[in-house]
């Protein structure tokens, strides 16, 4: 008994050294005597070092306002990472940016935040033990004056931390951009038919008319878009652009209007082409694909890039969507639309997504509608630009997306892509690449023929740059602009009996949902690697949500001759596989995991007794 009663006074003792250990740590902590590490992947929990280099090039100060509204739990915790963010930003910024926290309560302050822009919204906030909700009204957004320039976040919405970084720095980029005068001026090549930016083909119409352009003006307004029109081959391409864009054409590329891009690529220039093969008019619902390079196949095939004339449906790994049926909610999917995702388990010649590259930084999954193959051929290049030795991050001449081992290539000269078909899959089964990567001082595509007056290198002075994302409507939702009917212009409305597919439009919204924020944020970081200005791609990366677990088998399927009854039962079988796979995670997470833990516990706590009854104080 004096055993254990003197090692309950010893252990009594340990526990409240401990606990006085804790107190003391806690005491420091609310002091600011802490330090905080953020082991995140995309570090969401602290400032990116680009940043802190954005702010470092301001030839100016900044002053930042940022009005705020306490009162509620959960608006005093926004609030308190808001402040630690600034805090982030300043210490940063080598003295060049500085913030005052203002609560506005007076009639003055709330007309000034008013006159910089800023919306007074009510605040809600449900109580657990109260049946009323607790309600206040006030402020969240922050003004940014820089020099001459002032501009406002209008509102932050307080249930949302996940993407501050990357909204509070663009803005602190648009107006360095303003008040330093730097252009990032990008072209996109007109006069083809082609599929637009301007084109209002992201939700159904009766969801809005946003356009990618319109996003990009009202977000990202560093950026000016500029139409480039070759005039048949008879105009040069304008030199104070960083870059070039091509987008799906429907009319074909002559061979002097093509010898005028590659001028302007070898000054060291940019270009990112937006197209397939794969050939889907809009407000068309049955989805009938003609396959046809428009001669950008030509271009390509210079740099090393080769376009094949097929389509590319992949099993393995396509977008899903769940839609209501007649006999309940059921998830669809869709071959013909590749759902790209980072899977670790390929790597180097099968990475499904190279997330290190520029313009799919961090992203982890993005949609590729309508695609087509690309192979590369280095031996059309100079050794400087191929990767022999080269560890892969290093090389630049590179498939940048490829599709699973469970796709398909159909090459006849028009696909059925409609959706919601019955598959009976024919053709080559294979990985095929979707995206594919050059840079380098690269030689000409045309170095033989009649120049047609076009005088260019044969080689670039400088390092030139390409992307192509071979996915004819990679910038679009390919359901809602399937399923939108044509437009009567400025009255706003559709035309009766052209177009308007209801049941493609009720996809439209899902995808919409799962796939535009990855694309959209895609298409700014090909901005960003157009204009050479990728120091912000780690910021881009934080608006993203955590990606969702992968599930499925993407080994190649032997379903090509079977019949349609057998088609059913494999696709039921495939859906069935994937239920059961994913009710094993599931059981693992919630019920194994939490049995071996207490199972640790249980057996450290016997091992803790039995050391203590045989414990000696001799």
């Amino acid at each position: 008994m004096e055993r254990r009663a003197k090692a309950a006074t010893e252990s009594g003792v340990l526990l409240l050294i401990a606990a006085g250990i804790l107190i003391g740590l806690n005491a420091l902590s609310a002091l600011g005597g802490y330090v905080r590490t953020d082991i995140t992947v995309n570090k969401r929990y602290s400032l990116s070092d680009g940043s802190k280099r954005l702010l470092r090039s301001m030839k100016q100060e900044m002053k930042v306002d940022v009005y705020v509204t306490r009162g509620l739990p959960k608006l005093d915790t926004f609030v308190r990472d808001l402040r630690d963010l600034m805090v982030e930003y300043k210490a940063g910024s080598d003295k060049k940016f500085d913030f005052n926290i203002i609560e506005a309560k007076t009639e003055d302050e709330k007309k000034t935040a008013k006159e910089a822009g800023l919306v007074e919204q009510p605040f809600g906030e449900a109580s657990d033990t109260e049946e009323k909700a607790a309600v206040t009204q006030g402020f969240m957004g922050i003004v940014f004056k820089y020099g001459s320039e002032k501009d406002a976040i209008k509102f932050l919405p307080p249930d949302r931390t996940d993407g501050l970084e990357f909204w509070i720095t663009n803005k602190i980029r648009e107006l360095r951009d303003k008040g330093d005068d730097i252009k990032h001026k990008v072209g996109v090549i007109g006069g083809h038919d082609e599929m637009k930016l301007t084109e209002s083909n992201l939700v159904p119409a009766n969801m809005g008319k946003p356009s990618l352009q319109q996003i990009l003006t009202s977000n990202f307004n560093f950026y000016q878009i500029q139409d480039v029109d070759l005039k048949a081959g008879d105009a040069e391409i304008d030199d104070t652009l960083d870059g070039v864009i091509i987008t799906q054409p429907n009319k074909d590329y002559t061979e002097k209007e093509l010898r005028r891009i590659d001028q302007f690529l070898l000054k060291g220039k940019t270009l990112a082409v937006f197209a397939s093969a794969v050939n889907v008019k809009a407000s068309d619902a049955t989805m009938n694909a003609s396959l046809n390079t428009h001669g950008l196949e030509k271009l390509l095939a210079g740099y090393g890039i080769e376009m094949r004339k097929d389509a590319i449906v992949d099993f393995g790994r396509s977008f899903r969507v769940s839609i209501m049926t007649q006999g309940g909610p059921a998830s669809v999917r869709f071959p013909q639309m590749l759902d790209v995702q980072d899977d670790t388990r390929f790597s180097g010649d099968e990475q499904l997504l190279d997330t290190s590259f520029a313009a799919f930084f961090r992203i982890p999954a993005l949609a590729f509608p309508f695609a087509s193959s690309v192979i590369m051929h280095p031996e059309k290049q100079p050794n400087d630009v191929r990767c022999e030795g080269l560890k892969p991050d290093q090389c630049n001449f590179k498939l940048v997306a490829r599709s699973t081992p469970r796709a398909l290539r159909e090459t006849t000269d028009t696909v059925d892509l409609r959706p919601l078909k019955q598959w009976r899959p024919k053709g080559e089964w294979g990985q095929f690449g979707v995206a594919a990567n050059v840079e380098g001082n690269l030689k000409t595509a045309f170095p033989e023929g009649d120049k047609m007056g076009v005088e260019r290198p044969e080689k670039s002075a400088k390092p030139a740059r390409i992307l192509v994302v071979s996915s004819s409507q990679f910038l679009a939702n390919p359901f809602a602009r399937a399923g939108n009917g044509p437009d009567m212009g400025q009255m706003g409305m559709q035309m009766p009996g052209m177009g308007g597919d209801e049941q493609l439009l009720q996809i439209a919204g899902p995808y919409a949902q799962q796939a535009l924020t990855q694309t959209i944020l895609a298409f700014k970081n090909t901005l960003d690697w157009l204009s050479g200005d990728t120091d912000l791609l780690a910021v881009s990366a934080k608006i993203l949500n955590e990606p969702n677990l992968v599930y499925g088998d993407v080994s190649k399927p032997t379903f090509s001759e079977e019949s349609d009854d057998q088609l059913k039962k494999r696709d039921e079988e495939m859906r069935q596989a994937r239920k059961t796979q994913q009710r094993s995670v599931e059981i693992a997470l919630v019920a194994i995991l939490p049995i071996l833990f207490a199972l640790f516990g249980f057996i450290r706590w016997r091992l803790r007794m039995a050391a203590r009854e045989n414990v000696s104080l001799a």
